[in-house]
Parts: structure tokens; sequence; C-alpha cells
């Protein structure tokens, strides 16, 4: 089988496995990193959000073989600083957002790199950003919330 080299969570790591394997399967099923969800496989729901070289992208929709090895891919279990969560982690539970959880690791990596590229434009989070850009499925309807969390941790980043 190919190898596969690449950083996940700033850790260097080489898999041995088919090139056509989804590198949300090669996350969870090889590596055991279990923040990012399988929830609909085509790229839609968003529950598999992660970064890849700081940006967010759905890893149930990329095949391991499209990430090289100079590719940094981070999970919600490499956001926060140590024993500190990101400032956007604390505002979802300040917020008390989480409800069943599922789909909240890649609402909170969906909602970092929102307020990233906002940032970038040297501009505040505004509710339209947040209704244009938050493509993730919650099936308990914490949207409110989300939004709320969203806007807390965006001062805080």
């Amino acid at each position: 089988m190919p190898e596969h080299t690449f950083t996940v969570n700033g850790r260097r790591v080489t898999v041995d496995i088919e090139d056509d394997v989804r590198l949300l399967w090669v996350l969870r099923d090889v590596l055991n990193i279990r923040g990012p969800k399988y929830g609909c496989g085509i790229n839609v729901c968003k529950a598999c959000t992660c970064h890849i070289n700081g940006k967010a992208f759905n890893p149930c929709s990329v095949p391991v073989s499209k990430i090289g090895p100079d590719d940094e891919i981070t999970t919600i279990e490499g956001v926060a600083d140590g024993e500190n969560l990101h400032p956007m982690q604390e505002a979802w539970l300040d917020r008390d957002v989480p409800r069943c959880g599922y789909c909240q690791p890649g609402q909170i990596m969906s909602a970092i790199d929102l307020v990233r590229k906002t940032k970038a434009e040297g501009r505040e989070i505004t509710d339209e950003d947040i209704d244009n850009q938050m493509r993730n499925t919650c099936r308990c309807g914490t949207y409110y919330r989300i939004r709320e969390a969203i806007k807390q941790g965006a001062q805080n980043m």
C-alpha cells in the first residue's frame, strides 16, 4: 500500500493506506482522532469540518492521496493551547451551545475559519457573514446560540 505523510495537530504522521480512502476515515479509524464526525460523506452537513493549512475543509470528501507532505491538518483536538481552550471553544461553553454535541466540532472549526476570514479583511463579523457562510447542519437547532457564540468568540480571537 502507498504511504502518505502529512501533519495533524502539529504532529508528523505517516499512514500506509490506499490512495482513495477519504481523509476522514484516516483521521478517525487509523489515527484515532474522533473530533471530526461522519455525517453525510458528501461535503454537505459539515460535521467533519477541519482545517487544512489554516482554512476550513471537509475531510469526508477528500481522498488521502490529495493530502501532501507539506499539508497541515488541524482538527478540533488541535485548536486548544495546551490546557487553555480556544476562544471559540470557550464561547461555545459560555453560550451553552451544545445539546447532543455531534455537530459541535465542525461548527467550531467553521466558526474559527469564518472569524479569521473577516479579521483578515479588517472588519468585524456580521449576522450576514454568519448566515451566508456557516453551512453546518445542527439537528438540535441551536442556531441562535451558535450565532451568539461566534460573535463572542470573534471578540476574543
